[in-house]
């Protein structure tokens, strides 16, 4: 047997902890870090989330969050702060609110299409997580992030400017026309190409890997906590500017919070299919929860 000592974890007993977004899933995955040895210790009443970086910043997110389908990474991005450290040591930081997830090679819209490499998307076929810049109309950027999936990436599509305003404002600016009007602070980042002049990301990140990279990484908003939106706000809408790409056009792969002032472009219509879809999940899942209580305690 091991001679190393046990430690303890505290698992939720109240509704209050319930609330919190505690749930039996983080408990077993901290139980299998104590096990592995990965995690020292676990202070009563928390438990480690399995995507924090295991170096450094806690907050940082690690490889294991973008090992995840291209869906469900897109959605898993909004809510968490994009940070960029530029070289005289300030960060420009950022809160995903509206990502497009592209699938690979069945995606017709999709850089990748066909499951064909290039020299210009080899990043959407590496490792989860690797970032893929791409030129726009030749001279603006947008910034990528690949998943699971052979050649599927998500585009980060809007942020919520959080820190370093100033600079953002000056970045954007610069590459505007002299004497354009003031740009409001949701305007700084409501755009693929907009967020990558406000936080300064060049073409040569182009197969960095988010994950460990030393300029640029995703956080977890220690605002709001670890818990993911909420199903009824994260709406699911068609992406921006693929029209000619037939059926893949209308598709919803486009996910962005609902009612926030950042998001590029609004779609009613989308707004108010995804609240009633999503009440009728929580609906059903609600009354299979009663369902099973009933069973469990002997009701008839």
């Amino acid at each position: 047997m091991s001679g190393r000592k046990r430690t303890q974890i505290s698992v939720p007993e109240t509704e209050d902890q319930v609330k919190r977004g505690v749930s039996l899933r983080q408990v077993r995955s901290t139980v299998r870090d104590l096990e592995s040895g990965d995690v020292d210790d676990v202070k009563p009443g928390t438990v480690k989330s399995q995507y924090f970086s295991k170096e450094g910043d806690p907050q940082r997110l690690g490889e294991e969050f973008f090992n995840q389908p291209c869906i469900s990474l897109a959605k898993a991005f909004l809510g968490k702060v994009l940070v960029r450290r530029c070289a005289d040591g300030t960060e420009l930081r950022g809160r995903v609110v509206e990502t497009e997830a592209y699938l690979g090679g069945e995606d017709k819209a999709s850089h990748s299409a066909g499951g064909k490499c290039t020299e210009r998307n080899t990043a959407m076929f590496m490792k989860p997580g690797t970032i893929y810049v791409y030129p726009i109309y030749g001279i603006y950027l947008c910034m990528n992030v690949s998943s699971q999936g052979e050649g599927a990436a998500v585009l980060l599509r809007a942020l919520e400017p959080l820190h370093g305003l100033p600079l953002m404002k000056q970045l954007r600016t610069a590459r505007r026309r002299e004497g354009a009007r003031p740009l409001k602070d949701k305007e700084l980042c409501n755009g693929p190409s907009k967020l990558c002049q406000a936080l300064d990301i060049p073409r040569c990140f182009d197969r960095r890997d988010l994950a460990s990279d030393p300029e640029v990484w995703l956080e977890r908003d220690t605002q709001i906590g670890p818990q993911e939106p909420d199903l009824r706000e994260v709406v699911s809408a068609s992406r921006i500017g693929i029209d000619s790409h037939g059926e893949w056009a209308t598709k919803p792969l486009r996910f962005y919070l609902r009612g926030h002032h950042c998001v590029s472009v609004v779609n009613k219509q989308a707004e108010t299919q995804t609240r009633s879809l999503a009440n009728n999940v929580i609906s059903d899942f609600a009354s299979s929860s009663v369902d099973v209580c009933d069973g469990d305690t002997g009701q008839s």
